[in-house]
């Protein structure tokens, strides 16, 4: 299903973008940053579904909808309840309060295929952990980074540092904002400013995790649930 982003916020689209990567028939055809962007792709190319911000300049989402004549499937995505009832008089599939959850972009993704779209049999929704992959932003480059080449995620305050065996990204995004983008059974966070990979953990203590060459200390508030995840996965290797 060829699909388009439309929101005026970087991080929204950055989430979003990462879902979409994530889902094995959805196909990216752009995201854009504003309606007046997104107007002629939906003239010139074959759109099936639209993740739509509602506050927008110029032109809002609303206003969007209206205006196209042959309309793709829309999921709302926005920050404001209050457009519910108007968004679903104009037939919506879905309409997501930020932050969006993946499980909550999975249900709503999950509506349209229940409503009639041709769905191969063959293939899951979700790729496999094997597949799964991430789009980031750095300097003006979209860059994938396939979730099992993850060592471990740092904060660096609005910054976060990706670290994989080969190279590391540095991206401007909240790192409670890339957790949401990453499967509970594959990572966990153990500290404030750092996620680790499960998979990739080489040894751990009652204080600290190896994963790569780097030894990393437990939070105080993160330490118990870390503990107890990492544990878990020992018990079943």
């Amino acid at each position: 299903m060829r699909c388009l982003i439309i929101d005026d916020e970087p991080l929204a689209r950055d989430l979003i973008e990462s879902y979409v990567g994530s889902v094995e028939n959805l196909t990216l055809v752009k995201s854009c940053n504003n309606a007046l962007e997104a107007f002629p792709i939906l003239q010139q190319k074959q759109i099936e579904l639209i993740f739509l911000d509602i506050h927008m300049p110029q032109l809002t989402g609303i206003d969007l909808i209206k205006s196209l004549k042959d309309r793709p499937k829309v999921i709302l995505t926005t920050a404001y309840r209050e457009y519910a009832a108007e968004a679903f008089d104009l037939d919506v599939i879905d309409y997501l309060i930020k932050p969006i959850t993946f499980d909550r972009f999975l249900r709503a993704v999950g509506k349209i295929y229940q409503s009639g779209i041709p769905v191969s049999d063959e293939n899951p929704l979700l790729k496999s952990f094997d597949d799964a992959y991430i789009f980031l932003r750095e300097d003006r480059e979209m860059v994938k980074v396939f979730l099992k080449d993850i060592l471990y995620i740092e904060s660096l305050r609005d910054y976060v540092k990706v670290k994989t065996a080969n190279k590391q990204i540095i991206t401007y995004q909240k790192i409670s904002v890339l957790e949401q983008k990453l499967p509970e059974k594959e990572f966990v966070r153990i500290h404030r400013s750092f996620i680790v990979a499960i998979g990739k953990v080489s040894s751990f203590t009652a204080t600290t995790v190896k994963t790569g060459e780097i030894e990393i200390p437990f939070g105080r508030n993160y330490k118990q649930q870390a503990l107890k995840v990492l544990n878990k996965n020992n018990a079943l290797t």
